[in-house]
């Protein structure tokens, strides 16, 4: 059981961290005219990525909590036995990191769905979502690699 959380965990990761790249690389570097597919790439409409920005971070956020409680008890320790700290204390860090995410998410939110006076702002917090799913995106494989999965 444990194991298709995590596959279905690491798939909706997959998904808000394309949605949220999309979103960051459209905001952050505007599309040129050239044409290219690295162009096309950051040619997306933002706006209509935030609900579902939102959505999979909490989604995807609410399965790795149900997991973590079976980390908690079974992988922790046999990391902590092992004297693996240092993997341990970035998945400190990765909780940390996501619960500041979830505390940006609101402001995110808002400041999308609020007029264009707000422009600076919203790239902030745009760029500061996209660094929390990338950091608990990477962070999170480090961790099970260091295991191995399923095992």
């Amino acid at each position: 059981m444990i194991t298709f959380l995590l596959i279905v965990h690491g798939l909706l990761a997959v998904a808000l961290l394309g949605a949220v790249s999309h979103q960051a690389f459209s905001v952050l570097w505007p599309a040129s005219n050239k044409g290219s597919s690295w162009s096309r790439f950051r040619a997306v409409p933002a706006a209509p990525y935030v609900n579902m920005i939102v959505l999979l971070y909490l989604v995807t956020a609410s399965f790795g909590g149900y997991i973590y409680t079976i980390y908690r008890i079974d992988i922790r320790e046999l990391l902590e036995q092992l004297s693996i700290r240092s993997t341990v204390g970035l998945f400190e860090i990765k909780e940390h990191v996501s619960a500041i995410g979830i505390g940006l998410l609101p402001a995110y939110w808002y400041y999308w769905r609020a007029d264009n006076q707000n422009l600076v702002t919203r790239k902030i917090l745009t760029a500061l979502v996209a660094l929390t799913v990338w950091f608990g995106f990477l962070a999170g494989h480090i961790v099970n690699n260091v295991k191995g999965f399923g095992l």
